[in-house]
């Protein structure tokens, strides 16, 4: 029997009507600290149909992809609607990647246009010339574009508002099935190349709808919402989408992204809520404390991307009255998987309501999660078992974009990596990861990668990376290296050796010398030994600054 209801599409058209006209006046502000710029809903989702038009008039058809290398700014979410409402692929690039990750990226997507803003296009231009093909560059902003036009002679360079002013509304958007693909973002921190995930707008609009709800951000028309996660990490933690479907204000942080700036967005707007990474809340923190900022709007905080320190939610709770919550997911999840709301009768900013909030979150209704032991054993919700997390859902990849990794699916569900236990009520508490990849300021690094490049140094005979706590970042990566016999090579020498070949964020500063790497059983490196040695201060460490 089936029932008598519509076969109504689940698509970002859908999302993208509700905005514009149940919640026109809602706001969205692009801080800037000589003075932020405001729209209305409503005036966004007609320069948004403008650019549908332009992109459509350029010759971009259902199913291509379309790069965005911008920061969270107004036209980001232009973007986020006109792109997937023609029924092309919004693929969010990221800012802070190496020059050949990002050529590799865009190649591998086939991208055909990029918007990016002209701050940008000293980042983008190096590697344009490698970019195979895009055919159009569309420029947001005043900035010189030169380097752009002579890296990429065969493409064309527009301006963004130029190109708006040439359209009129009433673009005739196309029906999309809910199952097309709307957005891309790739993943790293793997071994190989970065790997593509492909959210539909399926996926998407069920995302977002849990994203608002009260297991997830808990968001209403009468928020101010203060997204710090960049939009190219895996769309923002889902925020533009799910503001847009309440009619909360959004405040966009562009590229200020410190302390200062945030916490000046927070007091000049009341904001309510926001999302970042641990290090922007300790930096906000910090100055917050000592200057005089008024962050009382602020009823809630979540933070992800890599674990929340329990010093640091204890802090922003008694020294600024903000309770934090954990959220976990990864891109693959699109991201929300588990946000951790404590549980009925927990008194906000007891010890036991800081237990709870110190997990790595709460699953959400829509995802479910399993552990799975070394033997491929399902193991027992208790607290204290621990496996790898596998998780399936409707917002959850199944695969990855023309490349094919059976190992990191497991019938049907999706291995994420980390290992953890998870309480009978579906907390979860992640004890580590599987590959050992370390997680600095909500960036991945991969160990495996900077090993691999230490040990093809001519002078190191074997080397391993661990992370270490850093109190900024909350992990970096530490280099245990054997040098070659007779080797006198220093570690100053080998960071500038890594420095040709790895973004320089993810360069070590800790490093020590050892005489050999701890092995297991079966010959693979034993890292559980160096952490041990290392948080036991049996390593003679050198710091790099």
């Amino acid at each position: 029997m089936l029932s008598t209801m519509q076969d109504f599409p689940l698509n970002i058209g859908m999302i993208y009507r509700h905005g514009r006209t149940v919640h026109r006046d809602s706001q969205i502000v692009t801080f800037h600290p000589d003075g932020s710029r405001r729209s209305s809903f409503a005036e966004v989702a007609d320069r948004a149909e403008l650019l549908a038009g332009a992109l459509h008039r350029l010759g971009i058809a259902p199913g291509d992809r379309v790069g965005t290398f911008l920061w969270n700014v107004q036209e980001h979410i232009e973007a986020y609607f006109a792109i997937p409402c023609i029924g092309a692929v919004c693929h969010t690039l990221n800012l802070r990647l190496f020059p050949d990750q990002l050529t590799y990226i865009v190649n591998h997507a086939a991208d055909r246009a990029i918007i990016v803003g002209a701050d940008l296009v000293p980042l983008l231009a190096p590697v344009a010339g490698d970019l195979k093909t895009v055919e159009y560059y569309i420029v947001v902003g005043e900035g010189d574009v030169t380097p752009l036009v002579e890296a990429a002679p065969a493409a064309e360079v527009l301006d963004y508002d130029e190109l708006l002013a040439g359209e009129s509304l009433g673009f005739d958007f196309p029906d999309i099935d809910e199952r097309e693909a709307a957005a891309m973002c790739y993943t790293s921190g793997t071994t190989g190349n970065p790997k593509g995930v492909v959210y539909s707008h399926r996926s998407t609009v069920l995302h977002s709808i849990t994203a608002h709800g009260p297991s997830g951000l808990l968001l209403t028309a009468n928020d101010v919402v203060l997204p710090i996660v960049p939009m190219f990490h895996a769309n923002a933690w889902g925020i533009p989408y799910a503001i847009w479907m309440v009619g909360a204000d959004l405040v966009l942080p562009g590229k200020f992204l410190q302390g200062e700036y945030v916490a000046r967005m927070v007091e000049e707007n009341k904001a309510t809520w926001s999302g970042g990474v641990p290090t922007i809340w300790t930096d906000v923190l910090q100055y917050a404390k000592s200057h005089d900022v008024d962050l009382s709007s602020l009823a809630g905080g979540l933070s992800g991307g890599s674990a929340v320190p329990r010093s640091l939610i204890e802090r922003m709770w008694n020294e600024l009255g903000v309770p934090m919550l954990q959220g976990w997911g990864m891109t693959e999840t699109s991201p929300l998987a588990a946000v951790g709301w404590p549980p009925r009768g927990s008194e906000t900013g007891s010890p036991e309501d800081i237990d709870w909030r110190v997990m790595s979150g709460r699953v959400v209704p829509g995802v479910e999660l399993r552990l799975i032991d070394d033997d491929g054993n399902e193991v027992p919700w208790d607290g204290e078992s621990v496996g790898e997390i596998e998780a399936r859902g409707p917002w959850v990849t199944g695969s990855y974009y023309e490349d094919p990794t059976p190992e990191r699916f497991h019938d049907g569900w999706l291995r994420t990596g980390d290992i953890a236990s998870i309480t009978p009520d579906g907390f979860i508490r992640i004890s580590d990861r599987i590959k050992d990849v370390i997680k600095s300021g909500g960036e991945w690094i991969s160990s495996v990668e900077l090993e691999g490049l230490l040990m093809a140094h001519p002078e190191v005979l074997e080397a391993a990376v661990i992370a270490v706590p850093d109190p900024k970042w909350e992990e970096r990566p530490m280099a245990c290296v054997v040098r070659a016999t007779d080797s006198t090579v220093t570690a100053r020498e080998l960071c500038d050796f890594l420095a040709g070949h790895v973004a320089h964020w993810q360069l070590p500063e800790r490093w020590t010398f050892i005489d050999s790497v701890p092995k297991t059983s079966v010959g693979k490196f034993d890292k559980k030994v160096l952490r041990t040695r290392q948080a036991d201060g049996e390593l003679a460490v050198e710091e790099l600054r």
